[in-house]
């Protein structure tokens, strides 16, 4: 038997919602910006501290360390030059980077597509290995790296530093791809199949423009880890031809201990490159980071 409609329940009217006290409101949008400034603070303070001590003179430094400079003094900018190598190391960073960052990428957007839309023998396997690699810490394939690189010439090398972090990127790099190109509907590539496309012409000009964002994201966060890296730079190089930007702060520590102005300015020529490359980028990583929200 039918309920009468007066005995369906009605849902709540949108005006029936007991609206917050203004006060408390007023309370609750302070402290959300008070929170808010409070994360920048903690994120940019540094770079903002190191960048003003890097104006400073030796004795500006010592009187005061949150004190703003009296003068910009760009001098200290050519100490750091003329003090340590900071020119050539910067150099075998931006090649190590680039070509890395390249290698990583390529690798990652066709290998992932592969694995989002296609099932196949020994895909989870594969995947378990992949997964598996993110848990193995540097520390235990030290040695036997070292070894292999000794024995096939590639220690202090530039090209096996881009064999290393090439590796080290492409596991991160394959699921956050994975999960991108899940975002992807199908049907644009039946589409294209349908019209004749073959499944290169679908990867490379249906897929690919799609998948933007999330190649932009991954070739940010390789950037990001294969500039700041320092454990294998050390390890497997040992002159000026092969060894990178962190590699020179740390072993020109020594020279900079009684010139804290040089040793901000090299700070911030190393921290400027991802700033700029985040700055760049921002825009795709967003959209990279919200694609799974809208898809329906």
């Amino acid at each position: 038997m039918a309920k009468k409609e007066k005995d369906i329940p009605m849902p709540m009217q949108l005006g029936s919602v007991k609206k917050q006290p203004v006060g408390v409101r007023v309370v609750c949008g302070i402290l959300k910006y008070l929170f808010l400034a409070l994360i920048v603070a903690i994120s940019i303070g540094p770079i903002i501290w190191a960048g003003l001590s890097s104006f400073k003179t030796y004795a500006e430094i010592n009187t005061s360390a949150i004190a703003l400079p009296k003068s910009f003094n760009f001098k200290n900018y050519a100490d750091a030059f003329k003090y340590a190598p900071i020119q050539e190391y910067f150099l075998n960073s931006i090649i190590i980077v680039l070509v890395s960052v390249a290698v990583t990428v390529c690798f990652v957007a066709m290998c992932a597509y592969v694995v989002a839309r296609y099932n196949f023998k020994l895909k989870t396997i594969l995947v378990l290995l992949i997964s598996a690699s993110l848990m193995l810490p540097a520390q235990a394939i030290s040695q036997p790296l070292f070894a292999i690189f000794k024995t096939l010439g590639l220690y202090d090398t530039k090209f096996g530093l881009i064999i290393v972090y090439a590796a080290m990127g492409i596991p991160m790099s394959f699921f956050v791809m994975v999960s991108y190109y899940k975002t992807i509907p199908v049907a644009l590539e039946e589409s294209a199949y349908i019209d004749g496309a073959t499944f290169i012409q679908s990867f490379t000009k249906v897929v690919l423009p799609l998948a933007k964002p999330g190649l932009a994201t991954i070739a940010m966060l390789q950037f990001i880890n294969t500039w700041n890296e320092f454990y294998f730079a050390l390890m497997l190089t040992s002159g000026d031809t092969a060894r990178t930007v962190p590699i020179a702060l740390n072993y020109y520590l020594g020279t900079f201990a009684n010139n804290y102005s040089a040793l901000f300015a090299a700070v911030i020529i190393t921290v400027l490159p991802t700033i700029i490359i985040f700055i760049i980028l921002q825009k795709q990583v967003m959209e990279s980071m919200t694609a799974g929200a809208v898809k329906g």
